[in-house]
């Protein structure tokens, strides 16, 4: 399972020009999944089926609290209060909150919640839970995965009637994507009592009660089934009627069940793909829009000598060729990074490509690494050793990796991957059981901001062995503290500039090495199934790890056959 997201990421609707370089059967408006075709009343049936790698069976753990598994849950059976599409200008679609309002200086701001909304297990939804799911972040701070009681100044959430208000310190816009999209509501009534409530963190959530689309029945470790909630508020929906989710452990199984069309909906790197997938059905389409960077996390903490020290990482990022792992790694389907951090050409306004020239980091240099790594006593003939943890099951990024490999063995550095199971991986990251780590961010945002906060964050760390909800290398600076909460008040010029400052210390201080710019891995099949996103008709993030906009696709999803 991609760990993109969330927040993923998150895009204007211009990056669509920018998506994978494979072009036959790409959505468009001629593939039978066009907007006018979304429109209207449809007859409930068929079936879904998503090939996406997990990397190991399931633990049919469903608690939205959890960063390891919630992707199977936000959007299926969880809801936000407001859907942002970041792939369409932040258009927005009110779930759970039929409307909201701003105060004038965007300091307090009043949803109205939605009415006749059930729980699946027929329990009346209302703006209690609303209150008592951002109450619990508070008490429970470790489910607190925005950092909103934190870093986005929120003082109160409470609930009258039908309206909830929150209440910050200092204005707040910046985070309505965080707890207006990615909160996802949970009952009270579920959470409030028995282990849930003195573990909700922890609590493993078998079966999880929402207000989505979805109801888990059943789940095995093997697979997890989806069934339509017959009692969902969005009268007529869900059109589809089951989703299979197999528990695929790598690419090649799931990548083979895409290809003849025993899935329909693929969320991975396909090697080839033109030839593999594309060409075996003109009912294989893929559309693929860029999002965050994949990329080398380093552990900082001081008890780490290797990877806290600035010239390791600096030889690290000198010397891998970002252009040939694009190319080897993962078929040039996702661009090269660069070490400010910026996703271009999505955010060319942010990146400041003077700075990266002049720092060195615009083409790889080995020669300034291997002079960084003489200086601590390490040569390719006495190379320092490293080791990084990758999930298996990953193909594109083991193969990734080995050009990595290649690029720091030449210049001093001897480079162990250990392959884990995803979750065991996650646990090491979040906990900073680690040297380096090949990742991505979850979530984004609409600019560059969101994912530079969470990488860099104090306030999204935690100390050696507790787990750190985004700051996984565990980066502490001050300015760029500072630099990240001015960012809430500024004009967007001064956003723009605070970007490019907060860039700088990427560049500075490494704390983070980008490799390559992710994609939202996106593979779909309308011989059957109609209503997907599409580069035309970009209503939400297309990959299945996406949440919640999963729930938005599962939505407009129909079967032909039924109709």
């Amino acid at each position: 399972m991609r760990p993109t997201r969330i927040l993923a990421v998150a895009l204007m609707l211009t990056l669509a020009a920018t998506a994978c370089s494979e072009t036959k059967h790409k959505g468009s408006s001629d593939d039978g999944t066009n907007a006018t075709e979304n429109s209207g009343p449809k007859k409930k049936g068929g079936t879904v089926t998503i090939a996406n790698t997990a990397g190991q069976t399931w633990t049919c753990n469903f608690n939205p609290f959890n960063p390891a598994v919630y992707n199977t849950s936000i959007g299926f059976v969880y809801e936000p209060l407001i859907f942002v599409n970041a792939l369409k200008d932040q258009a927005e679609t009110p779930m759970l909150a039929k409307s909201y309002k701003w105060n004038a200086a965007k300091t307090q701001i009043d949803f109205t919640i939605r009415s006749g909304v059930k729980w699946n297990d027929g329990e009346a939804f209302t703006a209690k839970d609303v209150a008592f799911t951002f109450n619990l972040m508070k008490r429970v701070k470790s489910t607190d995965l925005y950092a909103l009681w934190t870093t986005a100044g929120l003082q109160s959430v409470t609930a009258s009637g039908d309206q909830v208000t929150l209440k910050f310190e200092k204005a707040a816009q910046p985070y309505f994507y965080a707890f207006a999209h990615q909160v996802a509501i949970v009952p009270e009534h579920v959470f409030g009592k028995g282990d849930a409530a003195s573990k909700p963190d922890t609590w493993v959530d078998k079966k999880p009660v929402g207000t989505g689309p979805f109801e888990v029945d059943p789940c095995t470790p093997n697979n997890i089934q989806y069934k339509a909630n017959p009692d969902y508020w969005q009268q007529g929906k869900p059109y589809i009627q089951k989703v299979e989710y197999p528990a695929y452990l790598d690419n090649g199984p799931a990548n083979l069940d895409l290809a003849n069309g025993k899935a329909q909906w693929g969320s991975q790197f396909i090697p080839g793909i033109q030839q593999f997938y594309l060409d075996k059905s003109p009912d294989n389409h893929t559309w693929s829009p860029p999002v965050l960077n994949v990329g080398i996390y380093p552990n900082l903490d001081p008890s780490h000598k290797t990877t806290s020290n600035l010239k390791v990482r600096q030889a690290i990022s000198y010397a891998i060729d970002r252009e040939k792992v694009s190319q080897i790694g993962v078929g040039g389907q996702e661009p090269a990074a660069n070490q400010s951090g910026i996703v271009t050409p999505t955010f060319d306004k942010y990146y400041d490509k003077a700075a990266v020239e002049k720092a060195g980091y615009d083409k790889p240099d080995p020669a300034r690494a291997k002079k960084l790594l003489a200086g601590l006593g390490h040569t390719p003939d006495k190379p320092l050793k490293l080791s990084i943890i990758t999930i298996t099951g990953y193909t594109d990024w083991d193969a990734s990796l080995k050009v990595i490999k290649q690029n720091l063995k030449a210049v001093g550095i001897d480079l162990t991957v250990q392959d884990l199971a995803q979750q065991t991986m996650i646990g090491k990251l979040y906990t900073g059981d680690y040297d380096l780590a090949y990742y991505n961010q979850q979530t984004s945002g609409p600019t560059p901001y969101y994912e530079l906060r969470q990488m860099l964050h104090s306030a999204n760390t935690a100390p050696l062995g507790k787990n750190a909800t985004s700051n996984f290398a565990r980066y502490k600076n001050p300015k760029v503290d500072q630099l990240l909460n001015d960012y809430a008040s500024a004009n967007e010029t001064d956003q723009v500039d605070i970007v490019k400052q907060v860039a700088q210390y990427m560049i500075d201080d490494v704390p983070v090495i980008p490799v390559v710019e992710a994609v939202d891995w996106f593979q779909y099949n309308t011989k059957d199934i109609a209503g997907w996103p599409t580069e035309d008709n970009p209503y939400a993030q297309p990959a299945a790890y996406n949440f919640p906009d999963t729930g938005q696709v599962l939505t407009h999803l129909y079967s032909k056959s039924a109709q």
